[in-house]
This record gives structure tokens, C-alpha cells and sequence, in this order.
């Protein structure tokens, strides 16, 4: 199991932790990351674009002129798509672009995510995030010599409300509890802030 070192909220080495080599020492599967963040982004698409074929818009169905001897090309109906004002052809129509991999998949994804931070140095480990109130600008100083200035995510317990409304407002920094920890998050960050609970749960997580 590898070591990693157990800071405090003044980034001061306070003990070292074991991790799992399951959650934070595997192969990083390039293909299984961008499966998941493919999926991720997909489903988040709103698939509401829709436009009116030409049996939706409004026009007379009547033949516009006869079929012969005017000169002009056949026509049947003043709705067909060449006409201004008839319908769209082959437009898109409201779909869903749900994407949702295997778990195995997600499951591999999430592992390859964190073994790649922990292996880049990225993955700073503290004692807990004990913060007396929630004042957006202390915390942001903390999290900025965790981080060395860089865009973090942190996590811990969702029932710490003191930093869940002090890590809101912030620019460079989000807040996930474990459980919502995924691959997409876990990339668009430089740095990965993770209490030693928030270790425990996340290295559960992998071991599905």
C-alpha cells in the first residue's frame, strides 16, 4: 500500500495514511475515462431541439396547381420543404442522450481518475475540515496553501455545512461529498482535497 501524507488546515504534516491500492494505486485506463466523461457530458444534454416537419405547420393541403402543362415543377402541397414557411425536413426532434455505462465501467473509471491524482502528485489528504463558521474568504485561504493557488475540488461529509456554504461562492474551488465524487468532476480539477473520512468512503466505493 502506498503512504501519503496527512496534512492540516495550515498544510502542516500531522500523520501519513495507507492507501488502497484498489482506489488510489491502479492501472490509469485512458479509454475507460473518456467512456465516463463521454457519458457524463451526453446525459447532461437537455435533447429539447425540435423543429416542425410538414404535417406540423400550417399551409392549405390543397394541390398548388395542376400537375401538368404549367411550366413548373410538381408540387403537392404549399407545406412540402422547398416553400418559405413549410416544414423542416429531417430536423431534430426532442431525444434522450442518456448515456449510462456498465458499473464495472464507471466503477473503473473512478478508480483510473484517482490513481492518476494520487500518481501526479495531485491528491492532498487533510486531518478534516473543522471550520468554526462559514466565511467564504478564510476558507478560500486555507484551500489556496492546500492547492498551491491551483483549481481544487474538496470533499467531505455532506453534513459539514460550514464548508459546504463557505466552498459555494468560491471561483476556483467545489465541494463533493464522497458519494458524489464522479470522473467528470474529478478531471476539470488540478487538485483533489479529500478529508481522511472522505479517503475511507471513496476507497469503498472502488472496492464494489
Amino acid at each position: 500500500m502506498a503512504k501519503i501524507d496527512v496534512l492540516n488546515l495550515k498544510a502542516e504534516k500531522v500523520g501519513e495514511l495507507e492507501l488502497s491500492d484498489v482506489a488510489f494505486g491502479s492501472e490509469v485506463n485512458e479509454a475507460l475515462l473518456y467512456e465516463v466523461v463521454k457519458a457524463q457530458l451526453s446525459s447532461r444534454r437537455q435533447g429539447t431541439a425540435s423543429t416542425k416537419n410538414r404535417s406540423a405547420v400550417r399551409g392549405s393541403t390543397k394541390k398548388v396547381y395542376k400537375q401538368k402543362g404549367t411550366g413548373n415543377s410538381r408540387h403537392g402541397s404549399i407545406r412540402a420543404p422547398s416553400y418559405v414557411g413549410g416544414g423542416q425536413a429531417h430536423g431534430p426532434m426532442p431525444r434522450n442522450w442518456t448515456i449510462r455505462p456498465p458499473r464495472k465501467v464507471r466503477v473503473g473509471a473512478l478508480r483510473s481518475a484517482l490513481s492518476m491524482l494520487f500518481r501526479d502528485k495531485n491528491l492532498v489528504v487533510v486531518d478534516g475540515f473543522a471550520l468554526a463558521e462559514a466565511k467564504t474568504k478564510k476558507t478560500v485561504s486555507i484551500v489556496d496553501a492546500l492547492c498551491g493557488g491551483k483549481k481544487g475540488l474538496i470533499v467531505d461529509v455532506s453534513t459539514n455545512e460550514n464548508l459546504v456554504r463557505s466552498i459555494r461562492n468560491s471561483v476556483n474551488y467545489n465541494f463533493l461529498p464522497p458519494e458524489g465524487v464522479n470522473v467528470y468532476d474529478l478531471l476539470r480539477h488540478d487538485k483533489l482535497v479529500v478529508t481522511t473520512e472522505a479517503v475511507k468512503a471513496l476507497t469503498d466505493r472502488c472496492a464494489e
